[in-house]
């Protein structure tokens, strides 16, 4: 009877103590799962560095730029491991000695298959508010980032194998903590390497250095009298001198000289909207009217991306301002302008123009070539991480 009573009370007692043991437990934060609690998280603001004569870099409220979120995506937009044989990274076709160009007529993919269209350069992209792509099909850098890694003939992977990949990754958990305050590896997402190369090409800005900024900022003496012969014909500042208009600023305006807007500048012959082989924005858009058009390069750094069109057709600034003197190929939505380059020849009717004498066209390619921005290609924070 003694023992059946010891044991009573023993169990009584076990049972409250795991009571009270419970009703304390209450008042003790649960521990936090998480991987990575124990790297740190302190992001620090990255403050883009811009000429004084552009306007502030627009940054969308969801993605901040920070220190680790630029460095994180420079190592992404370097890192082959985004493709699908991890032989191909962003950078195979924009590479920075080229103004983030590949200088091929049409980029190649990893199956050694050819795109229908030229790397466009990423210099001062942050500021292309109307859209990406030669097609426009994109809003935001954020969406741009995703496209290349699923597309067939591009890195020709799935997100989520890229994904499996990272954070599997020795290195890149480390980093996305870092860049986004993630707890756990698993929250690793497309869209936080997506934001992360979006951030380092938000950097991605002229260093204003060019002979054209010098320019533009005061020192007269930075262009040459041809250089300046070429400037006035671009912006259409020369008739009192007795020069013609090239109708160069209309697609190819402001600070960045790209204009955000979508042309056909007439090269290719069309009889209708529907006989473009390519139908640049208007597939993009499902607009009929737009078919054939195609968004306006930026033409800072232009003599580094040859070579030049949304299909590389031409090798030379040469043959551009060649196509463009002699008024392009016909088709109902050319731009107007393209006809009206030169002087307008008197008594004809309808108007027609001269086109360039090879002295105005060799004048806008010296002009074109004060554009070049070396400081810019050579930026060490720019540059491959991985070398």
């Amino acid at each position: 009877m003694k023992n059946f009573t010891w044991r009573l009370w023993f169990v009584a007692a076990a049972i409250g103590s795991l009571v009270v043991w419970q009703s304390c437990k209450k008042d003790v934060p649960e521990p936090e799962g998480g991987d990575l609690l124990h790297i740190p998280y302190n992001p620090q603001p990255y403050k883009v560095i811009k000429p004084p004569h552009f306007p502030e870099v627009p940054i969308p409220p969801d993605n901040p730029m920070t220190v680790d979120g630029v460095q994180l995506g420079r190592r992404l937009f370097y890192d082959p491991i985004l493709s699908g044989d991890s032989t191909q990274s962003c950078a195979s076709c924009h590479l920075p000695n080229l103004s983030f160009t590949d200088g091929l007529p049409v980029s190649v993919g990893i199956d050694g298959i050819a795109g229908r269209r030229s790397s466009m350069s990423l210099l001062n992209i942050a500021y292309a508010t109307n859209g990406l792509f030669w097609d426009g099909r994109v809003r935001t850098l954020e969406e741009q980032a995703l496209l290349p890694v699923e597309d067939p003939i591009e890195m020709h992977n799935t997100w989520p194998n890229v994904i499996k990949k990272l954070r599997n990754h020795p290195t890149y958990p480390e980093l996305f903590r870092k860049a986004f305050g993630i707890r756990d590896r698993e929250q690793i997402t497309k869209e936080l390497a997506a934001k992360a190369i979006a951030q380092f090409e938000r950097i991605l800005i002229s260093s204003g250095t060019s002979k054209f900024d010098r320019f533009l900022q005061g020192d007269l003496d930075a262009l040459d009298d041809e250089e300046l012969d070429g400037k006035l014909m671009y912006f259409e500042e020369g008739a009192r001198l007795g020069l013609p208009d090239a109708q160069c600023f209309h697609c190819h305006g402001g600070f960045t000289l790209t204009g955000n807007q979508y042309f056909n500048n007439g090269i290719d012959e069309a009889n209708t909207l529907d006989d473009f082989k390519d139908k640049g924005r208007g597939a993009a858009n499902g607009r009929r009217t737009d078919n054939g058009k195609f968004r306006t390069p930026t033409l800072r750094n232009i003599a580094l991306t040859a070579p030049y069109m949304h299909d590389g057709r031409f090798q030379t600034l040469e043959e551009v301002l060649d196509h463009y003197s002699s008024h392009g190929k016909n088709s109902p939505n050319k731009d107007p302008l393209i006809d009206q380059i030169g002087f307008q020849i008197p008594g004809v009717v309808p108007p027609q123009y001269t086109g360039l004498t090879p002295y105005h066209k060799r004048a806008i390619i010296k002009f074109l070539h004060t554009l070049t921005d070396t400081a810019f290609i050579q930026n060490p924070d720019i540059q491959n991480p991985f070398r």
